[in-house]
């Protein structure tokens, strides 16, 4: 029997999680909302760019979309810049009695350590009163930084370090939001009130600071303290890439480390290495094929280098990255439906191996 979903959020995450709930026959979309006024009143099938009618139309109200009673909601809006907003909305889904799967407000990826208890206890209870769960994941902050090195770790004898890396160029990235809080196109002498919002003291250890705590959980490590190291690399002349120009001298190249420390040794490490042209930096780390991957180091016995690398018959790299969130939070969807309520994460949930997608397009000849 089909699983009942609503959807909230068509933006680049949202839009690909949407193509997968109008065409898999393990969900049936139930209502959709939306926060763009042109795209209110438009069918479902028509956003998700599938081609094919669903009955579903857009709605910018989230009550109306509760009320069709779906058993989940697939929540994919904007977070990081309206975290309060975010909160609300998800604390209004539970406690109606429906579950949520999302890739935001990320700080519930794994929230103890890094989110006053306060906060998660009434997340909490909004669950708790609903009998509901929710579960919150993506790329990175995502399954890079807990599946793939869970999935590693357990096969090994001793672990002195883990560390989770994004290498990518982000000229294709089409999202004007998340790169602008970045600072990418942004001068580099900002004064402190005005810096890009994910370059402020505090932002990138509150940001990743779940995934941090989350290995740190799923290991057994006590961290004493986060840590973070950020550097910069400016513009060599104008160019444009896909949300506009970036003028010379602004930010093109970004590189910054999450550390999860214990005892003064860096045990857990998030690495990112961002940049808007593949020359800038050579030095820094490189991608292990075209523009963009993945990597997850551990160090110990045994020791582990494992690159992965996204594509797609639709688009680059970037667009891959995004289709990966958004598979990873659809695919959960039926086993967070099934869990015991409250905040849950990688570590509460079972393994979910893709069932039902096996869909293909030819014959595979060797």
């Amino acid at each position: 029997m089909a699983v009942r979903v609503a959807h909230v959020g068509t933006g680049n995450v949202g839009r690909l999680a949407l193509i997968e709930l109008v065409t898999n026959p393990l969900f049936e979309l139930t209502g959709l909302c939306v926060s763009t006024p042109e795209k209110v009143g438009r069918d479902a099938g028509e956003l998700a760019g599938v081609g094919a009618r669903t009955g579903i139309a857009a709605v910018d109200d989230l009550d109306a979309v509760l009320a069709t009673r779906p058993e989940c909601v697939v929540y994919c809006a904007m977070g990081d810049t309206r975290i309060p907003d975010a909160m609300s909305d998800i604390m209004r889904i539970l406690a109606a009695g429906i579950n949520v799967v999302g890739s935001s407000p990320g700080l519930l990826q794994y929230p103890w350590g890094v989110m006053p208890d306060k906060y998660i206890a009434r997340v909490e209870d909004a669950a708790q009163k609903g009998n509901s769960s929710v579960f919150i994941t993506g790329v990175d902050p995502g399954f890079i930084n807990d599946l793939i090195p869970f999935a590693l770790a357990g096969t090994c004898q001793r672990i002195e370090q883990v560390r989770c890396m994004e290498i990518a160029d982000y000229a294709s990235y089409d999202g004007a939001e998340v790169m602008h809080y970045m600072g990418f196109g942004r001068p580099l002498d900002l004064p402190p009130g005005e810096a890009p919002m994910l370059l402020q003291p505090g932002v990138l250890t509150f940001a990743w600071g779940t995934a941090i705590r989350q290995l740190a959980a799923g290991l057994g490590v006590e961290i004493d303290e986060i840590t973070q190291s950020i550097q910069r690399e400016p513009a060599p002349e104008d160019f444009d890439i896909a949300v506009g120009r970036v003028p010379k001298g602004t930010l093109a190249g970004l590189q910054f480390e999450i550390r999860g420390m214990v005892n003064g040794y860096p045990a857990i490490v998030i690495e990112h290495i961002t940049r808007l042209r593949p020359d800038l930096r050579p030095d820094w780390p490189q991608p292990a094929a075209g523009g963009g991957s993945y990597r997850v180091e551990i160090t110990g016995e045994p020791s582990y280098a494992v690159d992965i690398v996204p594509s797609s018959r639709n688009g680059d790299h970037n667009y891959a990255a995004i289709l990966a969130a958004a598979g990873r939070i659809v695919n959960a969807v039926p086993a967070v439906v099934a869990a015991p309520p409250g905040i849950r994460t990688t570590l509460d949930l079972p393994l979910i191996p893709g069932k039902g997608l096996f869909a293909p397009t030819g014959l595979v000849t060797t």
